[in-house]
């Protein structure tokens, strides 16, 4: 019993790693982590404090215990037990797949990062590139019932259009948005999980993963976490507002009972006077698939020349960005009118029909309007159409002024001339080859308003 035991080097190395993670584990890591939670708790209580919706309790709980609770909800047990059936496959192989979509789908919100890391990098984009404007934020938001669940529906210009409304809401509150795979490359992924986005594969059509994933929707907007979604389900390749897909819009809907808190959806519109991805996207319309053939390197040279631009004082924003906030829809009420019956496609009709008559009217979109309906014009026949619409549609982007009107003119033409869209050829203003088939992009954007223009 008490002799000698002689053990290899290697076997008492490894015992020894083995013991040293035990002992942290059990003495120094629970330390640890609930030092870094306290910190938490501090930075989300002085966050609230400023917040005019704060920030759930949804929001800031462990990934770990919401997988778990969205893993064992009756309903997606159901749909485990139903696969394994479907399938031919035992029960926990079919738990294992649900799992790893859980793992997919929810977020790891951390506030920091939130609110300091990517608000501040979304301010500095938003203002560096653009000029951005914004119309009725503060009569629209500063009315909400405080209790309800506020859901953002935005249309999808861009990529930009996360980084615009995230630096736009910081002030208010955390936004959780609804991602597709783009968003699943590393290490992209780590910031826009930590972001509280979560992921949706746009072309899963398994009923076990539109279970998990509905079941999550529903979790988080019963736990009244702010969400952000783009019903159209990608981006437009033409310019124009896309049929909504009702997913979504069905998960909310389906989990929602009238004497539960309320949820209420705000219209929001986007527009740009340049999209960024404005040629990978009308490449992708013309393949017809939405495959986007961005390449790195062209990436690459169009990151350099901007910096180039701005180390030699030549750099220039790339017009106006501007975001519109439409009437709010109260499910609640929605429900009412319906008699106690909600129909997704009249209520996602009622909420993109707001989308799409608020689309901010710039100066790029609408001299593409008008030279496509009217080109070659003189400067002064363009500046009196330009005002003309104006006139009759009034933003609250612009000052009301023909001065400031005329001068946005200006840049518009400016801009499209820069781009080589347009050309100023024997006093007039005329469509170039190139941008026969850009400004159709832009104009499209406008088609609530072409009848004006018609006129």
């Amino acid at each position: 019993m008490f002799e000698t035991i002689e053990l290899p080097m290697w076997f008492v190395v490894i015992a020894a790693v083995f013991a040293a993670i035990a002992a942290l584990e059990r003495a120094l890591i629970p330390s640890v982590r609930w030092f870094f939670r306290r910190r938490m708790q501090r930075v989300v209580s002085r966050l609230n404090a400023r917040l005019d919706r704060p920030i759930e309790p949804f929001k800031l709980a462990r990934r770990h215990d919401m997988i778990q609770r969205l893993l064992y909800h009756p309903d997606v047990m159901q749909a485990v037990n139903d696969h394994a059936s479907k399938k031919g496959i035992p029960e926990n192989v079919a738990f294992q797949e649900a799992r790893k979509y859980a793992r997919e789908i929810v977020p790891s919100f951390s506030a920091t990062v939130y609110f300091t890391v990517a608000s501040t990098i979304a301010r500095f984009l938003s203002e560096t590139l653009y000029r951005v404007r914004i119309g009725r934020f503060e009569d629209v938001l500063s009315g909400l019932d405080p209790k309800a669940t506020v859901v953002f529906v935005m249309n999808h210009r861009s990529n930009m259009d996360y980084v615009l409304v995230t630096y736009l809401a910081s002030k208010r509150s955390a936004l959780s948005y609804a991602v597709g795979e783009w968003a699943r490359i590393w290490p992209i992924s780590l910031l826009i999980r930590a972001m509280g986005a979560f992921f949706i594969r746009r072309k899963s059509r398994g009923s076990l993963y539109r279970r998990v994933l509905a079941r999550y929707v529903q979790m988080a907007t019963q736990g009244g976490v702010t969400q952000a979604v783009f019903l159209e389900g990608g981006l437009s390749l033409d310019g124009r507002l896309a049929p909504p897909r009702l997913g979504f819009l069905n998960y909310v809907i389906s989990g929602w009972e009238p004497q539960t808190r309320d949820v209420i959806f705000v219209p929001v519109s986007i527009n740009y006077d340049r999209v960024l991805e404005d040629y990978i996207l009308l490449a992708a319309g013309k393949r017809g698939q939405r495959r986007f053939g961005a390449n790195i390197s062209v990436i690459a040279r169009f990151m350099a020349q901007q910096f180039w631009l701005w180390l030699t004082g030549r750099y220039k924003r790339f017009g106006y960005a501007a975001v519109h906030f439409g009437r709010p829809v109260s499910l609640a009420d929605f429900h009412r009118r319906g008699g106690g019956t909600i129909s997704s496609p009249v209520l996602a009709s009622e909420i993109m029909a707001q989308v799409e008559a608020g689309i901010p009217v710039l100066p790029v979109p609408l001299i593409s309007l008008i030279l496509i309906n009217k080109a070659p014009l003189r400067a002064l026949e363009l500046n009196a159409a330009f005002v003309a619409v104006m006139q009759a549609v009034e933003p609250e982007y612009l000052p009301a002024t023909p001065d400031a009107w005329t001068e946005a003119a200006e840049a518009g033409v400016l801009n499209l001339m820069q781009r080589k869209l347009i050309v100023h050829d024997a006093g007039r203003y005329v469509i170039t080859e190139k941008g026969k088939s850009v400004l159709p992009y832009y104009m499209a954007s406008l088609s609530h308003i072409s009848k004006i223009l018609a006129k």
